[in-house]
């Protein structure tokens, strides 16, 4: 079982029934956390009830990203787990950030740190963190097993750093913020969708999931800026929905078109993997239907059907 969690989703603060930045990395069993933002350690623990996890990996010290690793912290510290360290990657201000909320407790005594950028064995990956531009140090992750790649940016600006962070990636996380007046600002900390599908495009990257959407944000534009700049397979990320590294969505639609509503955990896709998916259809070409030759009609109900225009 290979396998990414969306935790959270929102940028800066959470929407009601969201959460802020969070991803659960399911790889044969070993358990890796990227990020942990307001509101994502009990949807965490919803998904690892015994909250046993083997590493984890924080972007930056922005507490929309690492402020409920102190939940974590207090779960190991207080509730007797015992046992070895937690490995923890991250710019060194993330611990400093957190030891304010625990000043009469040492975060080493659970956390054993290793400070991004650098390049790490963590179980079956090659963890690489790369600076990316923000307001505080930044480090992008790119983890790496058997062929398979997964890369996440953390928050960035435009930078070419992406093209290598990203390159051919199976799934590449990339924040689309979308915040009013961003290319307008002498300097960029932020990015937009089209920026996003830009950026995995030039990496080459197999799909794209765009996250850090602004509260209130329209996410349905956003996927369709991201797949006017990308031209493969874009998902919102949706809190709960999992994605197959190295196979299809669950919960989200694999068409090229990308879907702006994924269904939760447990639905299952109404395109993948049957022969009426778009995903499969663009690449084949249209199927006859009767005379001449139409572009087969997607099942109902179905999600894409909101996002992409099919002739009738």
């Amino acid at each position: 079982m290979r396998r990414v969690t969306v935790l959270g989703s929102c940028g800066a603060f959470p929407e009601p029934g969201r959460a802020c930045s969070g991803f659960a990395v399911d790889w044969d069993g070993f358990r890796l956390v990227l990020d942990l933002g307001y509101g994502t350690f009990p949807r965490l623990l919803a998904h690892w009830a015994d909250g046993a996890v083997d590493a984890v990996a924080v972007t930056h010290e922005h507490p929309d990203h690492c402020v409920d690793l102190h939940g974590l912290f207090r779960m190991r510290f207080y509730g007797g787990a015992g046992g070895p360290r937690l490995p923890l990657y991250c710019p060194p201000g993330v611990l400093d950030r957190l030891q304010g909320l625990e000043p009469d407790a040492d975060l080493t005594t659970v956390f054993e740190l290793h400070p991004l950028p650098g390049t790490y064995r963590v179980g079956p990956f090659e963890l690489t963190g790369q600076p990316l531009p923000h307001f505080v140090p930044n480090a992008g992750i790119r983890l790496r097993s058997d062929g398979i790649a997964l890369a996440y940016t953390g928050d960035t600006g435009p930078d070419p750093v992406l093209a290598e962070l990203g390159r051919d990636a199976d799934l590449f996380i990339v924040e689309a913020t979308d915040r009013d007046g961003e290319t307008r600002r002498p300097a960029r900390n932020l990015m937009t969708s089209a920026e996003a599908g830009h950026w995995a495009r030039r990496a080459g990257a197999r799909r794209l999931m765009l996250t850090h959407f602004w509260p209130g944000h329209d996410r349905a534009a956003s996927v369709a800026a991201a797949s006017a700049e990308f031209g493969g397979a874009v998902l919102a990320a949706e809190e709960d929905i999992v994605v197959e590294l190295g196979g299809l969505t669950r919960g989200a639609c694999a068409s090229p078109a990308g879907c702006a509503t994924p269904r939760r955990r447990g639905a299952g896709c109404w395109l993948a993997p049957g022969p009426s998916c778009p995903a499969r259809r663009d690449a084949r070409g249209p199927r006859r239907r009767g005379r001449g030759r139409q572009p087969a009609r997607p099942p109902r109900p179905c999600p894409a059907r909101r996002t992409a225009s099919v002739p009738r």
